[in-house]
């Protein structure tokens, strides 16, 4: 039986512990949140209002973070250097600097170390994937992707996501990066970067909009639009191969805003289909991605595995492409590097 604790019991840690509960070699045992009184903490299991004093008094297995971003390296370090297995959600970190102390550290130790870059255990997702890597519709010739919603969380001042110190960043780093990670997972490392990033509809010091242009040394193209404007949630991303293309719509969460989950696929014959190929649409009626998560980390740990997705080495080569698509703009270069 491996223990676990939860530090951050907001909604995502509370999903994750609720998903949990199906792995039967995994027990929370602890959780933590600032919010926690003798009122409001689990009355089940032992809680903490401070998440180090968790790290620190429980002898627990595995770590489960779901702090706001400018916790997440120390918890993860923390629990790491504390001999536990830990999960963190993404962003891995506010920043390339910030995330290196953990890379180090990854280097000589045997625990396992997994970032939350949910997305890739979608259904819509785990499918496109096996047909891209088949080769049947050739090799990817671009990528569009759309990925937004009307405003982050509240958008006010006590709301820690729009506080470049306490974020790191705004709607690329707190969203966007899901698609850029899908986008990576699909097509490989980006080395060309140009980038147009905005802050002047909501007027924070963080980014509502960023529009983003990059080639790989392969010479595939992949646009983005990450976006704090989009008025009604959307999930769109368009993959161009040479034989056909996949389209991802809509995307199954909790709130539901985003419409339904669908693959798409467009089989192309120029020769036949005069610009009206064959195409087919599967629709997806359940949200299996946090289980299919949870059962990477659990078998990882149960199996000693490595970490095949949101490895440490992934998350540090998707917060490189992020500060390199903030720092292709001269003007958001200028403002805030």
């Amino acid at each position: 039986m491996f223990t676990v604790g939860i530090v951050g019991y907001g909604v995502v840690g509370q999903r994750r512990h609720s998903t949990l509960q199906q792995f039967e070699n995994f027990k929370v045992v602890a959780v933590s949140d600032k919010t926690f009184t003798e009122d409001t903490a689990p009355k089940n299991l032992k809680w903490y209002s401070d998440f180090k004093d968790l790290i620190l008094n429980e002898k627990i297995d595995v770590l489960l973070v779901s702090l706001p971003n400018k916790f997440a390296v120390e918890a993860t370090l923390l629990g790491l250097k504390n001999g536990m297995h830990v999960f963190c959600e993404k962003p891995p970190a506010r920043s390339v600097a910030e995330l290196m102390p953990i890379h180090e550290f990854m280097k000589t130790s045997n625990h396992k170390l997994m970032y939350g870059f949910n997305h890739r255990f979608h259904a819509s997702v785990m499918e496109a994937k096996l047909l891209i890597d088949s080769k049947k519709l050739g090799s990817i010739v671009n990528l569009k992707g759309t990925y937004g919603k009307s405003k982050m969380i509240s958008f006010n001042q006590t709301d820690w996501r729009t506080d470049r110190d306490q974020s790191g960043g705004g709607i690329l780093l707190d969203q966007g990066i899901h698609m850029l990670d899908l986008m990576r997972y699909f097509a490989g490392d980006f080395t060309k970067v140009f980038s147009v990033i905005k802050n002047n509809f909501w007027n924070f010091d963080v980014e509502d909009n960023a529009y983003v242009l990059m080639e790989t040394a392969d010479q595939v193209v992949a646009q983005l639009h990450s976006s704090a404007t989009q008025w009604r949630h959307v999930f769109n991303l368009e993959i161009t191969l040479q034989k056909g293309s996949i389209i991802l719509g809509g995307l199954l969460t909790s709130s539901k805003s985003y419409g339904s989950e669908t693959l798409k696929i467009i089989y192309s014959d120029p020769d036949t289909d005069q610009g009206n190929p064959k195409e087919t649409t599967d629709t997806f009626e359940k949200d299996i991605s946090w289980d299919e998560e949870m059962a990477c980390f659990t078998s990882a740990i149960e199996n000693s595995d490595n970490i095949e997705n949101g490895s440490i080495e992934e998350a540090l080569k998707i917060m490189e492409l992020i500060e390199k698509i903030y720092q292709s703009d001269p003007e958001w270069q200028a403002k805030y590097y």
